[in-house]
């Protein structure tokens, strides 16, 4: 039995209007962030007029006043404004589909949930540093094939983070501030806290968890791991665990996806073939809780099921995923492909 279900026309509709109006809303956005970001003015030095630009708090000349830089000012002044005004009208846009994306239920993120993942994006962290793993991840493969996984699966009161330690984290460390992870987190929910110093996982006022988490390195007794995105003591620092390197190594996938109030959001997280591969073997070990155990193993069925009905191209046997030891990757024969999908206008017969 299929523990998932496909969209109906209009849902498909809706859901791809979204995406389109939410891409143009992010790329407005970006520029604004950065081609346009910071101001320009004229400033008068020892009597001549130069053209100053503004950016990180700190104003550099951009020549003496002529037709170059005349030209220069006002194609910074006119393009801001213009993607302001677009900003708007997208921004207003958004509110209205969101309140239609309610209607027809096509939200399935939950709200802190998704709050969390738009600061984290907002930071530059997700991608980079940090990508969606566990159950969350569900939501970016129901996307990628179009369908609705049962709710039962996605049920979740936390979000774990995979942390990749080989990126470039003092470029990334512009975007955080010195609290590091903890103060990107405030910023969605200002109640969240660290469990203890230099602890794996914060929590909010409501309970809801966040986990930092990431892979047991090559060398486990090197001395100088990151284990953070900042030195402060009271921000996170990943738990090591085993098995996440298949993960960390994995090709990566990004999907647009909507949250329960029916706005667009954006993250990344491990090729789906890994994620089923890496449940499935997390089924088969003895020390994971029983409960955990056989959900792992539903959640691996479900998501090969998908990979096999409807992105076919993405074979178990691909090279992309040789950074998954060959052991493991033999599990993808007990994953085996289901019967090929029948819509409901095909004549039923039996699976020859």
């Amino acid at each position: 039995m299929f523990t998932f279900s496909n969209f109906r026309s209009d849902q498909i509709r809706q859901a791809i209007d979204t995406e389109q109006v939410f891409d143009a809303w992010r790329s407005t956005s970006n520029e604004l962030s950065h081609r346009f970001s910071g101001s320009m003015a004229w400033k008068t030095v020892a009597g001549r007029v130069y053209l100053y630009r503004k950016t990180g708090g700190i104003w550099k000349s951009l020549g003496p006043r002529a037709a170059e830089t005349e030209r220069t000012y006002t194609q910074f002044h006119e393009g801001r404004q213009e993607r302001r005004d677009r900003l708007a009208v997208l921004t207003a846009r958004l509110d209205e589909m969101a309140a239609i994306n309610r209607a027809m239920r096509l939200g399935r993120v939950p709200t802190t949930t998704a709050r969390i993942i738009r600061a984290l994006d907002k930071a530059a962290l997700i991608g980079t540093a940090l990508d969606v793993v566990g159950t969350n991840a569900l939501f970016a493969y129901e996307r990628l094939c179009g369908v609705r996984i049962e709710s039962g699966l996605l049920a979740t009161g936390d979000i774990d983070l995979l942390f990749d330690a080989r990126t470039n984290l003092d470029l990334l460390r512009r975007n955080i501030g010195t609290e590091g992870l903890m103060g990107v987190l405030r910023t969605a929910d200002g109640s969240f806290e660290p469990l203890a110093k230099r602890s794996f996982r914060a929590a909010n006022k409501d309970g809801y968890l966040v986990d930092l988490i990431g892979p047991v390195p090559a060398d486990p007794l090197a001395h100088s791991r990151i284990s953070g995105l900042s030195d402060n003591e009271n921000d996170l620092a990943a738990v090591e665990i085993e098995g996440l390197q298949w993960l960390v190594n994995s090709p990566k996938i990004t999907a647009t996806v909507l949250d329960e109030r029916g706005y667009p959001l954006q993250f990344t997280s491990p090729d789906p073939r890994s994620f089923a591969l890496h449940k499935l073997w997390l089924s088969r070990r003895e020390d994971r809780d029983p409960l955990k155990k056989s959900r792992d193993e539903v959640q691996a069925r479900t998501v090969a099921e998908m990979v096999h009905l409807y992105l076919p191209h993405l074979r178990f046997d691909d090279t992309a995923l040789g950074a998954i030891p060959k052991s493991l990757r033999r599990l993808s024969e007990e994953l085996a492909a289901p019967a090929a999908k029948r819509g409901s206008g095909d004549n039923p017969e039996p699976a020859w």
